[in-house]
């Protein structure tokens, strides 16, 4: 059994090979670790040690996991996580072969994002004060938000020097530290200058800075938005991320073609961003039978 799995060298080498070979970003292999964490906590309680365990183990963990209300999202990801470390410590020879292999994936129900229409977007990008300091920098990055469909992630890693002023393009560092540039429109680049007007010095090469001058974070952004939210009485579920949802789906119901959509938001599957034409169906559908004579 492992008590505490942060001082095992094994689990510890999984977890920088997602880092260091694989690319894959902070927040991702994260999620891995969490993963790995839950499932490594359920076997200490049966007593079992993660290098003796079967697939029937793996399939009581995954039915508790049903039991306990998960989504189906949820787990995938996490019998996801458990294929890759036992295929890694297979890999390694710490094992003969992976009990994970005959592990099937529950079939996933398909979520609709939360996005938001154009007039909510609208009374969201003009709720901040521009008589405050701090309200004016919230707008350059909600601004930045919606005109670029940035992750939030993304946006708060944004530095100085990603930003091409004079043709007002981003280079955004996506997952996997995977590049790409974003325009972004007039309306944004008027709150940015804005905003970087006021910008205390600072040594940090962050664009947004909190009160302290160093890099804001993404829980402080978000807390920031819910100011918003409340002010403009919009519905509880908007978050900052429904930002990149409503980009997307903007895009597509004023005729943009998905492949430069996918390109905008960094998708490296085109999968990915297929489900908003389901949106952009959805809402030419309302549109439809709100204003047709026969509707």
């Amino acid at each position: 059994m492992i008590k505490d799995y942060k001082k095992d060298h094994i689990i510890r080498s999984f977890l920088n090979s997602l880092y260091i070979e694989k690319g894959l970003s902070k927040n991702t292999v994260s999620s891995y670790e969490n993963d790995i964490s839950s499932f490594l906590s359920w076997l200490n309680k049966k007593q079992k040690n993660y290098q003796h365990v079967s697939s029937k183990d793996i399939n009581e963990f995954i039915s508790n996991l049903f039991n306990s209300g998960l989504k189906s999202s949820s787990i995938n990801r996490k019998i996801s996580s458990i294929k890759h470390f036992y295929l890694f410590l297979s890999k390694k020879k710490i094992i003969k072969y992976s009990p994970a292999d005959e592990i099937e994936t529950p079939k996933q129900e398909k979520y609709l994002p939360i996005s938001m229409s154009e007039e909510e977007v609208e009374r969201l990008l003009n709720s901040p004060n521009s008589n405050q300091i701090i309200e004016r920098r919230d707008k350059a990055m909600i601004e930045i938000l919606y005109a670029t469909g940035m992750r939030i992630s993304e946006l708060v890693n944004l530095k100085l020097t990603d930003v091409d002023f004079n043709r007002s393009v981003l280079k955004v560092f996506g997952k996997g530290s995977k590049e790409r540039l974003v325009p972004y429109g007039e309306k944004a680049a008027e709150a940015l200058h804005i905003y970087l007007r006021d910008r205390k010095r600072s040594d940090s090469k962050s664009v947004f800075l909190s009160n302290r001058g160093s890099q804001i974070t993404r829980g402080a952004f978000w807390q920031r938005i819910k100011i918003y939210i409340k002010r403009e009485n919009l519905k509880s579920s908007i978050s900052p991320h429904t930002l990149r949802h409503a980009f997307a789906t903007h895009l597509l119901n004023r005729g943009a073609d998905l492949r430069s959509v996918q390109i905008l938001l960094g998708h490296s599957d085109l999968s990915t961003t297929q489900i908003y034409t389901h949106i952009a169906k959805q809402r030419l559908g309302e549109i439809l039978k709100k204003h047709h004579p026969r509707g």
